[in-house]
């Protein structure tokens, strides 16, 4: 083959590491002129203007000097050739494929002079053996799913090592029985179908994806005594609906099908049988919890479908017409059932403890090796993952090869930088969480951490992030010239107005923040569904997350290949690069300030507005009972002020800043509980993945669950819990002074 690629086909580490040194150092000779000249990332739209000051650098002549160098490094045909390399075959975590993925991204972090190595956990996982969906009933209506995934062209379709689709952690199941539909399987629509008089008890639910997360969708099904849940892609959502469908353009095709974990997140992530403990290889069994006992495990087979599979059983449902809401863009009036169609279900899946493998790569840093900077990207995809997730390791890898360029020219950070591949995120965050557990104490120290899955699935850029890393990523952003002309901040803020895909696709943008406090362009708030979860949401870690989105209909299908990626995701490879430069000028800005860059006073604000819209909730739901929300308030307020205090701080600071960042790098770390109610994994007190959302997230999750369940001793109990967390972090910042 032509190109780069023959230097890789002996895998012999030695041969290897000296091939990608070579060609990494000829690329960088090649790329050492400025960003603004080099083709890939000028448009004559609008010139790029740097900035002159950073935010946190008293004196940033030389921070500013390094980022020019480091923006001049990333290359697109690179970023093509491991994303070739990466999704030349279907690489499910624990995998053969996988671990050669592994090998590959190791090699690059060393060539980089990274401290580098593979960190091995052993986790409960499971392959499927037997998926089938048969519709039994009534005569003359023939289904024998899932059918394999075709459409008229694509070179990759046909691998015979893609698994079928399955949704892992699925119970296992033989189930016949009628057929209700259940639209998004929402909390809202299983309540609507029982006031409609429709008993899912003992039935297969069939419900569309999309609005929350699927393993809510199980949840409630399994909650409301379903004996099983099938999970399909309505082309409303994803398919012809949205515009052309694969091949000719880049939504879902007939046979499309989502797959994915089912795992009951909002429970808690990672290796089921071990919460709060790492699953290292040698942990004994007698500290594991069996998996028949493990709390975030479903009890009912689920299993996803293709709309081509779906549609016999939808066209022939009967009962009543379903609410207007939940029709879908196939062509026939929806109906809810139960019946007269009837499905025979079979899930079978091999479940046992697996081997998963983390790429852990550091740069020590020279003043303050104990405070970690975490930047991180998964690599396991469900079968190739052009999109998901290894758009997001291809703009790392050269991020990773800027940086190793930077460090070849002298640069060097004040903090430890820790790039990390982590492997099982599709199963259930498996390798972040199992890290973040291992090196709790390690990272009870950490700064940040920033975090890219489906980094790239069209040129509209987007972040999510805890409010005081908003104004960061906003200045990041300012800093890295956009394929269409100015910075990535101009293009993100004319961007803004555009319509919204559904925000549970991975790739889409953020949901819009629960609260407003600037006229700033948005950034959204972290929920879960990647591997910032275990950082934020246990440990009390800042967190970001960035993608650039697009039309993106093939997730988590067979579809999600090169193929796709070339033709509708990144055609020239120009927003790999602009990410790779984003999220490089992040890991490095962050790791070498002199005064760390949050803003707490906006944190604060937010924090106040949640409480607003959470009182005037709560006097709805408990009428005149409603208690005071005041103490709560009255915290916020203080928050709100001890932050804007240390950013005046932060802006006047002069020679050792120890105490001032030491005071803030812990005060998200004081917005940790001792949990939330019945899943007390997680410990963050303004952001949990919602019990009902999965995905989304829920702000003031203790509240906002309280007066969402109508417990009002619940919420009372809450807000205290909350007062105490924002006095306490109020404390922290004060202690700037």
């Amino acid at each position: 083959m032509c190109g780069p690629q023959h230097l890789f086909r002996n895998r012999r580490p030695g041969l290897i590491r000296s091939a990608i040194s070579l060609l990494l150092s000829s690329a960088f000779l090649l790329s050492t002129i400025s960003p603004a000249q080099q083709p890939a990332a000028t448009a004559s739209h609008a010139p790029f203007t740097p900035p002159d000051k950073i935010f946190g650098y008293r004196n940033a002549a030389a921070e500013l000097q390094f980022e020019k160098t480091f923006l001049a490094v990333p290359d697109p045909m690179l970023a093509k050739h491991h994303l070739q390399v990466l999704t030349a075959s279907p690489h499910v975590a624990g995998s053969a494929e996988d671990h050669r993925n592994a090998e590959y991204v190791l090699d690059l972090y060393k060539a980089a002079g990274f401290d580098a190595y593979i960190q091995p956990y052993k986790v409960w996982m499971g392959l499927p053996l037997d998926v089938r969906v048969d519709v039994v009933a009534p005569e003359g209506v023939v289904m024998h799913g899932p059918s394999p995934e075709r459409v008229s062209e694509d070179p990759f379709q046909k691998d015979p090592r893609i698994l079928p689709a399955f949704n892992e952690y699925s119970a296992n199941g033989d189930v016949t029985a009628d057929v209700v539909y259940a639209n998004y399987g929402r909390a809202e629509d299983f309540n609507k179908l029982k006031e409609m008089g429709i008993d899912v008890k003992g039935k297969i639910v069939i419900a569309r994806y999309g609005q929350v997360f699927r393993g809510v969708k199980v949840s409630m099904a399994e909650q409301y005594g379903a004996a099983a849940i099938i999970l399909y892609s309505d082309p409303m959502d994803d398919g012809y609906f949205k515009g052309d469908k694969y091949p000719k353009g880049p939504w879902r095709p007939d046979t499309g099908v989502q797959r994915g974990s089912v795992q009951y997140l909002f429970k808690y992530p990672g290796d089921p049988t071990t919460p709060d403990i790492a699953s290292t290889p040698e942990l004994p069994e007698s500290k594991r919890t069996p998996p028949q006992q493990a709390t975030d495990l479903p009890k009912i087979p689920a299993t996803p479908l293709s709309y081509a599979d779906a549609t016999p059983i939808l066209a022939n449902l009967g009962g009543p017409e379903s609410p207007r809401s939940w029709q879908g863009a196939l062509p026939f009036t929806y109906h809810v059932g139960p019946g007269p169609v009837k499905v025979h279900m079979t899930v079978k899946i091999a479940y046992q403890y697996t081997t998963i493998w983390d790429v852990i790569g550091m740069i020590k840093g020279s003043e303050l090796p104990n405070e970690w900077v975490v930047v991180g990207n998964h690599r396991d995809a469900w079968v190739y993952g052009a999109v998901d997730p290894n758009s997001g390791t291809a703009s790392q890898l050269e991020a990773v090869h800027g940086i190793g360029q930077l460090l070849q020219s002298g640069w060097h950070p004040k903090r430890t930088l820790v790039f990390a591949s982590w492997d099982g995120e599709e199963e259930g965050l498996l390798g972040s969480t199992e890290f973040a557990e291992q090196h709790a104490k390690d990272l009870s120290r950490a700064v940040a951490c920033f975090n890219m899955d489906s980094a790239v699935s069209g040129p509209d850029f987007g972040a999510s992030a805890v409010p005081s890393l908003k104004q960061y990523f906003r200045d990041v952003a300012k800093s890295v010239p956009s394929p269409k002309g100015g910075s990535v901040y101009d293009q993100w803020k004319a961007e803004e107005k555009k319509p919204k895909e559904d925000p549970e696709i991975p790739g889409a943008p953020a949901r819009e923040p629960a609260a407003k406090v600037t006229e700033d362009v948005k950034v959204g708030d972290l929920g879960s569904g990647s591997d910032y979860t275990p950082f934020l949401q246990h440990l009390g870690v800042p967190s970001a997350d960035i993608t650039s989105h697009g039309p993106y209909g093939v997730y988590h299908s067979a579809f999600d290949d090169f193929t796709w990626f070339t033709k509708f995701g990144d055609p020239t490879f120009v927003y790999e690069q602009e990410m790779a430069r984003v999220y490089g000028i992040a890991a490095m800005r962050m790791a070498s300030t002199d005064v760390l860059p949050f803003n707490y006073e906006e944190y604060g604000k937010e924090i106040a507005a949640y409480l607003k819209t959470a009182e005037e909730k709560s006097k709805m739901v408990f009428g005149e009972q409603s208690p005071s929300f005041a103490d709560a308030m009255a915290a916020a307020m203080r928050f709100q002020k001890a932050g804007a205090d240390d950013l005046r701080r932060q802006q006047m600071s002069a020679g050792d800043a120890g105490a001032l960042n030491l005071v803030l790098r812990n005060a998200e770390r004081a917005f940790i509980s001792d949990g939330l109610p019945k899943r007390t994994w997680f410990k963050h007190v303004i952001y949990a993945p919602g019990e009902h959302t999965g995905y989304a997230a829920v702000v003031i999750p203790g509240v906002n669950e309280a007066i969402e369940n109508k417990d009002l001793a619940a919420t009372k109990q809450q807000l205290q819990v909350l007062t105490a967390a924002l006095n306490r972090a109020s404390g922290m910042l004060e202690l700037g002074k």
